[in-house]
């Protein structure tokens, strides 16, 4: 018999989200996370309708609320002018919450169910897979250990290296950018976005909870920016913003691109969150479509006894089904904050001010809010 019905390989967001679902259907779930120590890098912020739902299901429905910001809505503009005035609809709330603070609410209910579910500083380095049961090596602080389970999930991120070992296959998508960021103290907090899709590239500004704001600079594809001069310098061109900000803050470099994995299981072994899929972080849906994948997969492993193999072929297409909607959308708000001539910004400014427009804005408003994933 196995030492596990599952073992979950990673404890980000969404393999913690997993773990607490299904440790409270009873079963026998171990996490094994290389690091050591928390993650305290901010990275995703935007919790979504979906995305609640699943941590409600985990039982930290009412902690997220309370520790996060609702975002009241967002205004799109372009040359210094508002095209569009979007509010989200209090059945579709968007809740703003630095990753860290998300993961260690999980980390807590998880905890809280089970004290011996996550193993800290284990790095899984080999999977066997037999009939009966899943193989995992793993290197730990107190050497090597050998453990098993009846099915595996991969949810160790986009870099993956058990998917590739897996050969599982990583599918480039459309829609891949360069960026900048930085979180700093909001002179002038709210509780509204505001997109600027300028012919010089994207800027945008998400309020943050305690006061806080991110900005985020698109930036030519392999060229940062040398400073946080350069980044403000970026900024006050675009929009005439100037955030005067001292010099030692730092901003955070990242690409933002999106693949998909050709399968996402083989056997007893089922990929997961940015593992199956990469979704680009401009509209805030990849961590919310991992937690969604987790609650699907959460339902399908519960109604299985736990040796028996699961079948995870519909599970396999509708993954990649929501993944490709998510990121055709994500491809869409990605070509409207690319830097542009001055006839395809008139263009899209009249797209902007169409979907903005009375009649469209609470589809617009539902695209953004992941209706439909």
């Amino acid at each position: 018999m196995p030492d596990h019905d599952v073992l979950i390989v990673g404890a980000g967001p969404v393999g913690l989200l997993l773990a607490c679902l299904l440790v409270q259907e009873g079963l026998r779930v171990a996490v094994c996370e290389r690091r050591k120590e928390d993650d305290d890098r901010t990275r995703a912020i935007g919790i979504h309708r979906p995305g609640l739902e699943a941590l409600e299901a985990a039982g930290i429905g009412d902690a997220v609320r309370a520790q996060g910001l609702r975002l009241e809505g967002g205004e799109v503009r372009s040359r210094r002018r508002t095209l569009a005035t979007l509010t989200f609809a209090a059945d579709r709330p968007v809740l703003i919450l630095p990753q860290p603070r998300t993961g260690a609410l999980l980390r807590a209910r998880l905890q809280s169910l089970s004290a011996e579910a996550l193993i800290l500083g284990c790095d899984v380095t080999g999977i066997r897979q037999t009939a009966e049961a899943v193989h995992v090596t793993a290197d730990a602080a107190d050497g090597r250990r050998e453990l098993s389970a009846a099915v595996v999930v991969v949810a160790d991120g986009v870099r993956s290296r058990l998917r590739d070992d897996l050969g599982l296959g990583w599918r480039p998508r459309t829609g891949r950018a360069s960026y900048a960021m930085v979180d700093v103290i909001d002179s002038a907090p709210g509780a509204r976005a505001v997109l600027h899709c300028e012919p010089e590239g994207l800027v945008e500004s998400f309020p943050l909870p305690d006061g806080r704001r991110r900005w985020v600079v698109r930036v030519s594809e392999g060229r940062g920016l040398e400073g946080i001069e350069d980044f403000c310098a970026a900024i006050a061109t675009r929009t005439g913003v100037d955030l005067g900000l001292p010099p030692d803050v730092r901003p955070t470099a990242f690409v933002a691109a999106q693949h998909t994995a050709k399968r996402v299981h083989r056997g007893r072994i089922v990929l997961l969150g940015d593992a199956a899929h990469e979704v680009s972080p401009i509209g805030g849906q990849g961590m919310n479509l991992g937690w969604v994948d987790a609650v699907r997969l959460a339902e399908r492993l519960a109604r299985s006894a736990p040796a028996r193999m699961p079948d995870l072929t519909a599970y396999d297409r509708q993954v990649r089904r929501s993944a490709s909607r998510a990121q055709r959308r994500s491809a869409f708000y990605m070509s409207m904050g690319a830097p542009a001539p001055a006839t395809t910004v008139r263009a899209r400014e009249v797209l902007m001010r169409t979907l903005g427009s009375a009649p469209l804005r609470g589809w617009t408003a539902g695209l953004l809010t992941m209706r439909g994933l």
